[in-house]
Parts: C-alpha cells; sequence; structure tokens
C-alpha cells in the first residue's frame, strides 16, 4: 500500500496530504465544536430566557389578580367596611368593630377571607403574606402553604417581619384609598409574592444554575442549591451585559446570561459550567470527532492509493523505457487504462513497445534472419562441397553417355540457385515447397535408386504466406544426420493438411532416431532465446524465422518415429 514511499516525490506529497488532513482533522474538530458549544449554550440561554419569562410572567400575573381584587374590594361596601375595621386595630378590636356594625339581616363579610378565596382561586399560592399598613404599623395576613391563615396585628412597620429581601420575595404596593374621597389614603397594602413558589419552576443542575440577584448584590438560590455559588452570580450581575464569559479559577471557565426584570429591581442570571457542559456532551463530541477524523483517515488512504497507483504507473513507464532502451520486447501484462497522465503515458508507451516489436519482428528481425540465413545455406547448407560433389556426379554422368539425366540436373542445379539469389523475402507455400522439390531432385541424382521422396501436401496450404528457404534446412538435416547411403531405401515424405484450426506440415524420413539427451536439447534450444550450438543452426534459424513470422500461432515439434527416422511436425493457426 505504501510502496510509494521509495520514490522521494511521491514520499513527500503523501506527508503533505497527512499534514493537510492533520490539520484540516484539528480544525473542522475545532469548528465541530465551536458550532455544538455555541448551540448547546443558545440552549441554555433560550432555556434561562423561557425560566425568566415564566417569572417575569407570574409576577405581573399577581400584580393584575391584586389589582383586580382592589377593584372588587372598591365596589363592594362591606368589603370597604371589613378593611377599615381591619386596619390599625388589634385582634379583639377588629373582631369587636365587625360584630357592633354587623346587622342581622346581612352577612358577615370577612375581608382576609374573602381575599384568601379570591387570589387563591386559581389554585396558585405563591401571594404568602398580605399587610395592611398605618404610617406606624401594620396587621399581617399570613397564608401558609398547606392553606391554614395566620394573622399578626400592630407590628411596627420597622419590624424584621416587613423587612423586603429577595430570598423571601417580591412586595407588590398598593394604596388603600377612601372611597368617599379619592384623594385620601388610609393606609397601604403590601402582598409580598413568595421567591420559593415563583422560583419553583426553575431548574438548577450542575450544568446550568439560576438564581435572582438583587441590587444590593443579594442572591436567592432557587431549591435550596447551593450557596457556595453567590459570588459568581454577583459578579455576573455587576458586570452590566447580557452575557458573557467568566474564569472559574485555573482553566474553568463559565458563560453566563443575564436578564433585567422590567417589573422589580432584579436580574435574573444563568450560569453554565463549560467544563460540566462538555464532560455530559462528551459522547456527542466523541462522535464527532471520530466521524470527522474517519474522514480524513479515508480522504487519506485515497491520496495513497492515488499516489501508489501513479507511482506504478511511474514505474511501468520506467520499465517500459528501460525494455526498449535493451531491446526487450517480451510481451508484459498490460498496463490498466487511467485517465490520468501517468495512466495514459503508462499505456501508451506499452503500446509502443508492442507495435514496434512488431515492427522489427516483421521488417528489422525478419531481413536480418534471412540474410543471415541466406549467409549460412550458402556457407554451410549448399556449401561448395555440395557443389562440388553434384557437378561431379553430372561430370560422371555425361561421359557414361546419361545426356537426359545430365540435362535435366544442370537445369535443376541452375533453377535452385536462381531462387535462392532473389530477393524476395515472403513467398507462398506452395513456391517454397518447389524450392524444396528441386533440392530433393538434386539429390535423388546424387543418390540414384538409393534416396526416395514424397510430396503430399493439400491444395489449402500451397497459398499460404511464409518465409523462404526453410524447408531446404530441415531436408539437409536428414542426409547429415539420418541418411545412409550404404542402404538400399532412403526415404522422405512431406504431408501438408488443413484442419478445422490450423494448417499442420510433416516432414517424415526412415534415416536414423535421435537420442533421448539429444532430442530434449534440441527442444530446450528451440525454446529459449539463446544462441544455439553449431550443429543445431539449422533448425534454430528456421524456427526462429518462422516465429518471427506467423507469431504465436506457429509451433514446431521434433520427435523419433517408433520405427525408425525422425518426425518434425510444423503447426500454422489459422487466426496468425
Amino acid at each position: 500500500m505504501f510502496s510509494f514511499f521509495q520514490i522521494q516525490i511521491y514520499r513527500g506529497k503523501f506527508i503533505a496530504f497527512a499534514v493537510f488532513a492533520l490539520l484540516m482533522g484539528l480544525g473542522l474538530s475545532a469548528l465541530a465544536t465551536y458550532v455544538l458549544l455555541e448551540q448547546w449554550l443558545e440552549n441554555a440561554k433560550s432555556q434561562a430566557a423561557d425560566s425568566f419569562s415564566r417569572v417575569e410572567s407570574a409576577l405581573q400575573n399577581d400584580s393584575e389578580r391584586i389589582d383586580a381584587y382592589l377593584q372588587r374590594v372598591y365596589s363592594n361596601a362591606g368589603l370597604v367596611a371589613d378593611v377599615r375595621y381591619f386596619l390599625g386595630n388589634s385582634a379583639e378590636g377588629y373582631l369587636t368593630v365587625r360584630l357592633q356594625n354587623s346587622r342581622y339581616d346581612q352577612t358577615l363579610v370577612s375581608f382576609p377571607e374573602d381575599m384568601k378565596a379570591f387570589l387563591g382561586n386559581s389554585g396558585q399560592n405563591r401571594i404568602v403574606q398580605v399587610s395592611l399598613h398605618t404610617a406606624e404599623q401594620g396587621n399581617v395576613v399570613r397564608f401558609g402553604s398547606s392553606g391554614g391563615t395566620s394573622f399578626k396585628f400592630n407590628v411596627p412597620n420597622a419590624d424584621e417581619l416587613f423587612r423586603e429581601t429577595i430570598r423571601r420575595g417580591f412586595v407588590i404596593r398598593k394604596q388603600l384609598l377612601d372611597p368617599n374621597q379619592i384623594s385620601r389614603q388610609l393606609g397601604e397594602f403590601r402582598f409580598l409574592v413568595g421567591s420559593d413558589a415563583l422560583f419553583a419552576n426553575v431548574q438548577n443542575n450542575r450544568r446550568m444554575a439560576s438564581a435572582a440577584v438583587s441590587p444590593a448584590g443579594e442572591v436567592y438560590l432557587p431549591g435550596g442549591a447551593d450557596r457556595a455559588g453567590e459570588a459568581l452570580f454577583r459578579k455576573a450581575a455587576a458586570n452590566g451585559r447580557g452575557q458573557g464569559f467568566m474564569r472559574l479559577g485555573g482553566f474553568g471557565r463559565a458563560f453566563y446570561v443575564a436578564y433585567r426584570s422590567q417589573t422589580f429591581d432584579y436580574q435574573f442570571v444563568s450560569v453554565v459550567d463549560l467544563s460540566v457542559l462538555v464532560r455530559q456532551k462528551a459522547g456527542i463530541l466523541l462522535i464527532v470527532y471520530l466521524v470527522v477524523w474517519a474522514v480524513m483517515g479515508s480522504v487519506l488512504l485515497l491520496a495513497a492509493y492515488n499516489l501508489r497507483e501513479a507511482a506504478g504507473f511511474l514505474r511501468r513507464i520506467i520499465h517500459s523505457i528501460e525494455r526498449v532502451k535493451s531491446a526487450n520486447f517480451t510481451p508484459v501484462s498490460p498496463a490498466r487504462y487511467r485517465k490520468k497522465e501517468y495512466g495514459m503515458i503508462a499505456a501508451e508507451l506499452d503500446d509502443m513497445t508492442l507495435q514496434l516489436n512488431k515492427h522489427i519482428q516483421t521488417e528489422y528481425l525478419l531481413k536480418l534472419k534471412q540474410q543471415e540465413t541466406e549467409m549460412k545455406a550458402l556457407q554451410h547448407q549448399i556449401n561448395p562441397h555440395f557443389l562440388y560433389n553434384t557437378l561431379e556426379i553430372i561430370r560422371s554422368s555425361a561421359l557414361s553417355g546419361r545426356s537426359d539425366d545430365t540435362a535435366e540436373a544442370i537445369a535443376t542445379l541452375g533453377a535452385l540457385y536462381r531462387e535462392i539469389v532473389k530477393n524476395e523475402n515472403i513467398v507462398p507455400l506452395g513456391s517454397e515447397l518447389a524450392l524444396l522439390q528441386k533440392y530433393l531432385k538434386i539429390m535423388e541424382f546424387k543418390y540414384p535408386d538409393r534416396f526416395f521422396y514424397q510430396l503430399d501436401v493439400d491444395e489449402a496450404l500451397l497459398s499460404l504466406p511464409t518465409v523462404k528457404f526453410w524447408m531446404q534446412p530441415l531436408a539437409e538435416n536428414f542426409f547429415v544426420h539420418g541418411f545412409d547411403p550404404d542402404r538400399e531405401f532412403n526415404l522422405l515424405v512431406v504431408n501438408g493438411t488443413a484442419r478445422a484450426d490450423a494448417y499442420v506440415l510433416e516432414m517424415v524420413d526412415n534415416g536414423a532416431t535421435i537420442s533421448k539427451e539429444r532430442l530434449a536439447e534440441i527442444r530446450r534450444l528451440l525454446s529459449v532465446n539463446e544462441d544455439s550450438p553449431a550443429e543445431s543452426i539449422g533448425l534454430r534459424n528456421v524456427y526462429t524465422r518462422l516465429h518471427f513470422f506467423h507469431g504465436k500461432g506457429f509451433a514446431m515439434q521434433i520427435d523419433n518415429n517408433e520405427e525408425a527416422g525422425v518426425k518434425i511436425t510444423l503447426t500454422f493457426a489459422k487466426e496468425a
């Protein structure tokens, strides 16, 4: 997979890709963390805003209910009278004056009971205390959480019971006016909305805590939360900004959001501990990081794969060039074609090498081997000894009065040499067969009544294109290695047949056989690309020339006959 590391340019590219992927992964991870953190903080802000809105709505609702109740009081003379009885009296005085002014024909009205019934008819008991004050003192009605009512009379206005603190609640003040003289103030109502009831729906947890902060720095923590963080809420409220970040000590940081009430003088502050938030959301962050780094890893692997492919094509290009430089045109598996520069070049180089190989085979090597074969044929096969012996036999025949035989032998020898010296390299198989027949006639004239030959070739083979002068060297092998002049019957048979997929030519003789060791050596020399020893040069030249011309569709097989002699089988595929 990483074999391209051996090439400096691709090693540098991969390192650059790795650095890019690392930086991109870090950047995307940081961006994802920032986006998620922003989203979580937005959710926290929304939750804080919703809590503050509910508190403000509850205060507004309580103020409207109080106004509605006072309208009820002023519209009911009995309630107004009972309120005036309650104002400034002691418990005994309140009860006494009520009885003195009551009438048997009228229902006795109780201001505290009516107020409790009206203000509590919605099922909300946020108003926990109502007091009615004169300039010096006040009488108090307290509503318990269990529904009970308690009273205190003649409590001085400076008493701790009337001290306004955010931990106790928020006081809504209303003037008690004389119905008969509106400009005259009889006293003052103070309605205490309890903080515990008001902030009951505000949920504090480790991730986000909320509190109400007064201008004096007093802090109310809903639900009796740990008061150790009061200083943090004071600091957030004192910043004067709607939101921001604060240090928690060390590397800890917190995000806060503050809302200022339009009804009462306080701020609603929510604080989010970022470290706790990140720990609680660690699972989501881990999944995001895994996805980001998996993508970056995939990108890096894809880059490595492409670099490996490019390096493979580059090696293929270099290998192709080296093969051409060393004249090695052995076919190799074709390069996979890719629509990239290296892939296209590698494929084109392979195709160029193949085409060049074909060109050299059909042009250069064929001509070279043809010239070499013709030279070797003149030097070794139709050598001066063959010519001198043939001419001596012809002379002897002429002296003995065999004029007709002498004339035919001379004509055959002349025709043979005319065919040899012709410059054409490609001839039909019929012409090559005729050249072989001339050579065999001379050998028949040389060994009268000792040598016989037979040619039986299908007409379909006669038009097959082939190289020139390859049958005579094969026949000469018989006269050099298998022919016995002392034997009365030496036979050479050439058979040619057309099969469904190939043309087959056999050259069979009844001479001496080849030893197994020598036959194996000859077969090996025909299957490898190396120089042949002198005694096998004829066979090797024939095989090389035919293989170059006919390609892979050509095959040559040498075997011993069962009784005597050797059989050479040549196969020419029709497709080739």
